[in-house]
């Protein structure tokens, strides 16, 4: 009986190791999907924003849809530096706004095994078009 003394306290000391890495992976890599929906939105609305920025005269005389470039990436730049996150806007095509965003995510856990920091990425596109009783002309 004298040769278990003490082994609860070991493997009772390594599962409460074990648990702490596991809330840790569950809190940070939960805080890392919620940092990267956040630089996708942003990005969605950023390019939105953009992409609402015409070239009016064209447009009133019924000559078709293009985005102005230098207004559109103004508008998603002004967006994106509301947000606090960092990225680039660009036009394409004359119709579509790409903005590409970048944020990071502090660990609160992970840092015990070297993981202190997340970088993650969004991406998204607004293309204008001119439709017609809801046909795409």
């Amino acid at each position: 009986m004298a040769r278990d003394c003490g082994s609860v306290s070991i493997w009772l000391a390594a599962s409460g190791l074990v648990m702490i890495i596991l809330v840790g992976l569950a809190v940070d890599l939960g805080g890392k999907v919620g940092a990267q929906q956040r630089a996708q939105d942003v990005a969605r609305q950023a390019a939105r924003a953009g992409g609402q920025q015409l070239q009016a005269a064209a447009a009133v005389r019924g000559d078709g849809v293009t985005v102005d470039p230098t207004a559109a990436r103004r508008a998603a730049q002004t967006y994106l530096a509301g947000s606090g996150l960092t990225g680039t806007a660009t036009v394409v095509d004359g119709q579509t706004v790409h903005v590409s965003t970048t944020a990071t995510y502090e660990c609160t856990f992970l840092g015990i095994i070297g993981l202190s920091v997340f970088t993650v990425h969004g991406a998204a596109d607004s293309r204008t078009t001119r439709s017609v009783d809801g046909v795409e002309r």
